[in-house]
């Protein structure tokens, strides 16, 4: 682990007992993937940054009355599960069409005592159509404006908030959107990639 790592979770005050939960959490990931293709495989050396920190760095911008999250297309855990793990007192709805992937996600919750996950086997447009939720977590998913017709039917209420990792093309995927739906739009930059920005969506709606 870098020391840029090590710096993000002392930041985050993450005790202890909680880092030795995502020092688990790498540890299957690392033995899942000889079996399973969780992530890249030229990416597994360098998980902790690439996808652990790049994860954990979304916490700080959930809003704390928000308490009922989901991530669409979880993978492996990448960033629903990490920040699980971080904020036990959130519940998070992680959902991916792959079943091997769900399955390592269900040995990691029950091997780390993560009881605030429900992770659903599932495509996105095939979930219950009245799963409603707080806000929404996800990286490298697809572009802005197609998460966004997705999410406006998601919304739990006007509080909704989307905390959505994104590379270098952050700019024109918001222009893209503008064209479809009427929002607000934080960035801030990211962690783990000079290029990339969090972006925090709020009040969406149809343009």
């Amino acid at each position: 682990m870098s020391e840029s790592s090590k710096t993000i979770f002392d930041d985050l005050n993450v005790s202890r007992e909680t880092f030795k939960k995502l020092e688990r959490y790498h540890a299957l990931l690392v033995k899942w993937q000889a079996s399973v293709n969780l992530v890249g495989p030229k990416t597994l050396a360098q998980a902790w940054d690439r996808h652990f920190v790049d994860s954990a760095q979304i916490l700080p911008f959930m809003p704390p009355d928000l308490k009922n999250w989901a991530d669409f297309g979880t993978g492996a855990g990448f960033p629903g599960l990490v920040l699980a793990i971080l904020d036990p007192a959130r519940h998070f709805t992680l959902v991916d069409s792959d079943f091997k992937k769900c399955q390592f996600l269900k040995a990691v919750c029950r091997d780390v005592g993560c009881e605030n996950v429900r992770v659903v086997p599932s495509r996105i447009e095939e979930m219950e159509e009245d799963a409603r939720f707080d806000g929404v977590v996800s990286r490298a998913l697809a572009p802005l404006k197609d998460l966004m017709a997705f999410y406006i039917d998601r919304q739990n209420d006007e509080n909704f908030t989307a905390l959505l990792l994104k590379g270098e093309r952050w700019q024109e995927e918001i222009r893209e959107a503008e064209s479809f739906f009427a929002f607000d739009c934080a960035d801030d930059p990211s962690h783990t990639d000079p290029a990339a920005r969090i972006l925090k969506i709020t009040n969406l709606r149809n343009a």
